[in-house]
């Protein structure tokens, strides 16, 4: 009885074990549902890769809206100094129509071009956008025709501006694709980034107007303590433009960074919740956080690390042997359910590979490739590897050769009757008895 009691107690132990053995690896597997939003385009980009991780209708054009301004941003901050001082004009202030977002700036008035790329992005001044393209260009026709070079020097394939403050036109478009490649392209630009992180601006008092003061109109970036649903705050999110039209509805250019992974989201064509929420910034938290659940970075190979040994024919005995090391650190991207799994590289090595071959000197490659995306690193020699001298071997083997031969002849003739008595008269004469040996000899 005692032994039956024993065994059910060891079977449930084992059952038990093997549930727990079971659950987290069924869990590490799991898929992580794709967001269903409301708006009606959208993409999620991976900014180091740029791969695209999440997409709705991303090549499909849409009305961008303010969002337009980041692109009206880099080709300023390109164009021209940050400490430029601009006058405004009456033609930049009267453009812009009723109802779209103004600094309120006066004509005659003084700004820097920073304090003007401040009010554009952080308060989506559209009077701010239009004194900035004639800065730049002399009219608002010439600073489009900047933006449209620039755009294809991007990458943009089905984009069109007319304008710097996305005021609608009908052929003023772009697609959530390449909005994300233009926010990846200004977010590599150190004084964009800067300005675009601000959560507000102070703009001190100029000839024309007092101290003025800005908050951001992007709510991801706008610290908030409430617990209520209007709070859209996303403690990740460290760059972003909005844009409003009637016609384009609530869009949004958003970038975020988690452990170093720093991800681009564009969502257009945006209105409400079926809760009344902001679809663009509901949308885009989502988005985010699908991304951040679903990738993560790995890091494969630390730089300096051996990546493969080979062997130099024509070098030095001491410096043949050869290491291969990691010129750069490769971190991929990839899904978390993967993070465990082999990742086996691709090792190219150069052609006709031979001495002399100096330290650091790039002899291939290495590369993993991953769900399309290619993470390569150069193959660096870790010392010298000098070239064998051959005419220093040639006469080391010469003169072995000469010594073997005089030793063979010296052999020979003690071995030959006739010689061989001469050698045995010279060890009498030198006191050397029969028990002269012929190493002693030599």
């Amino acid at each position: 009885m005692k032994n039956k009691r024993i065994l059910i107690l060891m079977i449930l132990i084992f059952f038990i074990a093997s549930l727990l053995n079971i659950t987290p690896a069924y869990a590490q597997n799991e898929q992580v549902e794709k967001p269903n939003i409301y708006s009606e385009a959208a993409v999620l980009v991976d900014s180091k890769t740029g791969k695209v991780l999440y997409n709705k209708n991303y090549k499909e054009r849409k009305y961008p809206a303010s969002t337009t301004k980041i692109l009206t941003a880099i080709v300023t901050i390109e164009n021209c100094n940050l400490d430029d001082v601009v006058t405004v004009d009456y033609d930049s202030i009267a453009i812009v129509p009723p109802d779209y977002t103004v600094a309120t700036l006066q004509v005659g008035e003084e700004l820097t071009v920073k304090q003007l790329l401040q009010v554009m992005l952080i308060h989506s001044a559209n009077d701010a956008a239009n004194v900035l393209a004639k800065h730049v260009a002399g009219s608002i026709e010439s600073f489009a025709s900047m933006m449209n070079t620039k755009a294809h020097e991007i990458g943009c394939e089905d984009s069109h501006f007319l304008n710097p403050s996305g005021k609608h036109e009908e052929n003023h478009y772009s697609t959530a694709y390449d909005l994300s490649l233009i926010m990846n392209y200004c977010m590599k630009n150190e004084t964009f980034r800067e300005l675009e992180k601000s959560r507000s601006c102070i703009i001190p008092a100029t000839n024309k107007y007092p101290e003025r003061m800005y908050t951001n109109s992007n709510d991801l970036l706008v610290i908030d303590t409430r617990e209520v649903p209007t709070n859209y705050y996303y403690e990740y999110a460290i760059a972003g433009k909005t844009g409003y039209t009637s016609e384009a509805k609530n869009c949004l250019v958003s970038v975020a960074n988690k452990d170093d992974l720093e991800l681009i989201c564009v969502v257009l064509g945006g209105l409400r919740t079926d809760t009344g929420l902001s679809a663009r910034f509901v949308d885009t938290k989502n988005i985010f956080e699908y991304g951040y659940n679903t990738y993560t970075k790995r890091k494969l190979k630390e730089a300096g690390s051996i990546a493969k040994h080979i062997e130099i024919n024509n070098a030095t005995d001491d410096t043949k042997d050869l290491d291969l090391l990691v010129s750069n650190e490769i971190v991929a991207l990839i899904k978390q359910k993967d993070y465990d799994k082999e990742i086996e590289p691709e090792i190219t090595l150069n052609d006709n590979i031979s001495a002399p071959i100096a330290e650091g000197d790039v002899l291939g490659k290495i590369t993993y490739k991953i769900e399309d995306i290619e993470y390569t690193s150069d193959l660096k020699a870790s010392h010298l590897v000098e070239k064998k001298n051959y005419f220093v071997l040639i006469i080391q083997i010469i003169l072995i050769i000469v010594i073997l031969y005089i030793l063979f002849k010296l052999i020979n003739d003690f071995k030959s009757p006739k010689k061989g008595n001469r050698f045995r008269k010279k060890r009498k004469a030198l006191g050397y008895g029969e028990s002269f040996n012929f190493k002693n000899l030599l």
